[in-house]
């Protein structure tokens, strides 16, 4: 005769089924979200320095992932001078940092511009992508510009995922030994992080509602915990080890935060609260520049963009130009957007269900 199970024992299994259930679809849709997300669409460049009338050094960049494809623009004829490693963001390629580069060019400082892995002109990665190889790609182009006898410092300008990678890797000593860089300074002499997104579990919500989600908050809470996990697990990283709130805390030097007020992807909490976190150390400069109207992209359109990313870097690099000097010579440059930055971004424009699908980052 069949055993009448307790209702206990029923109680038990219907809970364990009712947790259980909820817990698989999520674990299948942060799988599914790695697919999607972790992969950019490449988009190799379409222009050189030379379109832009810049004199250039096409090079390679040893780094973890193979080399990669780069561009070195010489100021001043090549004299001795500070150095602006440019960190584009997702999805992009180093010919969209050819505005930054032609105003830091009429302010005195060489550029490096570089393809980070599985962008532009890079093969596909077989693993997802996140600001962990970001900083990893954007430390090797540190330590290749620093080792160059024409460049006296090194300082970072990134855009969104390039500014997280930007942080990290300023963070982390650029792959200095103790943090030494060029004549015993420190390997990064400032950052310049433009549009950051400043927590990746925020930026997983934030994705969740640029695909049109309609996840309700207690849900898209430990739903982006999760799928942070997930995303990052095949390169091993934790999520602490990519957060741009925590690096910049270990920072020591400069930082110049830059924000659009209607920036349509990362909300402009992201820089404050970035801000916030940097001044809890004390004894740096740490500064925060809201461009009124400013979007995602083209910040560098703004006159006043340009005006204080000389000036700060002619501050804390050591010139060439007195910083109210390179102020002007970049503010009196016009910059034109490159021309392949309007199409969409893949990843954000496939809305997706918690059940099968799922939204990407423009960052």
């Amino acid at each position: 005769m069949p055993v009448r199970p307790s209702r206990r024992a029923i109680g038990t299994a219907a809970a364990t089924t009712a947790v259980a259930v909820p817990l698989a679809a999520a674990y299948r849709f942060a799988l599914e979200y790695r697919r999607r997300a972790g992969f950019p669409a490449r988009r190799p460049p379409l222009t050189t320095p030379a379109d832009e009338g810049l004199a250039f050094e096409p090079l390679e960049i040893p780094s973890p992932a193979g080399p990669l494809p780069a561009w070195f623009v010489p100021a001043r004829d090549g004299a001795s001078g500070p150095a602006v490693v440019l960190v584009h963001g997702w999805e992009s390629n180093r010919a969209r940092m050819l505005p930054d580069a032609g105003f830091l060019h009429a302010a005195g400082f060489h550029t490096l511009m570089f393809d980070v892995r599985g962008h532009g002109e890079n093969q596909p990665e077989t693993l997802p992508i996140s600001g962990g190889e970001f900083a990893a790609d954007t430390t090797a182009a540190v330590a290749a510009v620093r080792g160059r006898a024409e460049v006296t410092a090194v300082g970072i300008l990134g855009h969104s995922m390039g500014a997280v990678g930007s942080v990290l890797a300023a963070a982390a000593g650029a792959g200095a030994a103790a943090g030494a860089g060029v004549g015993g300074e420190p390997a990064v002499g400032a950052v310049v992080a433009t549009a950051i997104p400043a927590h990746p579990r925020l930026l997983t919500r934030r994705t969740f509602e640029l695909a049109g989600l309609p996840i309700p908050g207690p849900v898209a809470h430990p739903l982006a915990w999760l799928t942070l996990r997930v995303y990052l697990h095949p390169r091993g990283h934790r999520p602490a080890r990519v957060n741009a709130l925590r690096a910049v805390r270990r920072y020591a030097g400069p930082i110049l935060v830059i924000h659009g007020s209607d920036d349509e992807v990362v909300p402009v909490r992201h820089a404050e609260l970035l801000v916030r976190s940097a001044r809890t150390r004390r004894g740096r400069d740490v500064r925060l520049l809201v461009i009124d109207g400013g979007r995602h992209r083209w910040l560098y359109e703004s006159a006043i963009y340009r005006e204080r990313v000389a000036a700060f870097f002619a501050e804390h690099l050591g010139g060439p130009y007195p910083p109210a000097e390179a102020a002007a010579r970049a503010a009196a440059v016009a910059v034109v957007r490159p021309p392949d930055t309007e199409g969409p971004l893949d990843a954000l424009t496939e809305a997706a269900s918690p059940s099968h699908d799922e939204g990407g980052d423009d960052a």
